[in-house]
């Protein structure tokens, strides 16, 4: 088995085993039925986010689109992943909050199907974050920032996503 594994990173390149498991994930994207494997942003910072769509804290959406906006080009992405665990605080029709997301804060980062990101019902995703880092999600817009190499950091709702404490982490592993 060995042989043969060393001959397919020979044959094929470093590229079929280079995904971190932190992201090797099927997801939904949202209000789709299509889904995606999340190393599809393997070689990228990735900046991963429960959001909602009522929650006081969605001004927040505002900055994340501007971080997003700032580093794309850099290999940085901003993954947004809508929750229902924190007071129901999101909608129940995706296409709602598909609408919100792009008519209120013109939301262009790769969004998510809504799924649960705390305790044992918690989407495959969000039990690897909560894992690596020993902390679950709090509250809505907790932030789990992944390296291209798939170490974990996380940060608490209150930690805006323009605060110098989070953009000099990303600047870091940029």
């Amino acid at each position: 088995m060995k042989k043969f594994l060393l001959f397919l990173s020979i044959f094929y390149g470093s590229y079929v085993f280079s995904c971190p498991d932190v992201l090797n994930h099927d997801v939904r994207v949202l209000d789709s039925s299509e889904t995606v494997n999340l190393c599809k942003y393997e070689n990228k910072v990735v900046l991963a986010v429960n959001v909602a769509s009522r929650c006081g804290f969605a001004y927040q959406y505002e900055a994340l689109q501007d971080l997003y906006t700032k580093y794309e080009e850099d290999e940085f992405v901003i993954l947004g992943f809508p929750s229902r665990d924190f007071m129901y605080q999101e909608y129940n029709d995706e296409s709602k909050v598909k609408e919100f997301c792009s008519t209120e804060y013109g939301v262009t980062f790769p969004m998510f199907a809504t799924a649960p990101v705390k305790g044992k019902k918690a989407s495959s995703f969000y039990k690897s974050l909560s894992e690596m880092t020993g902390e679950n999600p709090g509250w809505n817009f907790h932030k789990y920032l992944i390296s291209k190499t798939g170490e974990v950091l996380s940060f608490e709702t209150k930690i805006e996503p323009d605060s110098k404490k989070l953009t000099s982490e990303i600047s870091k592993l940029l």
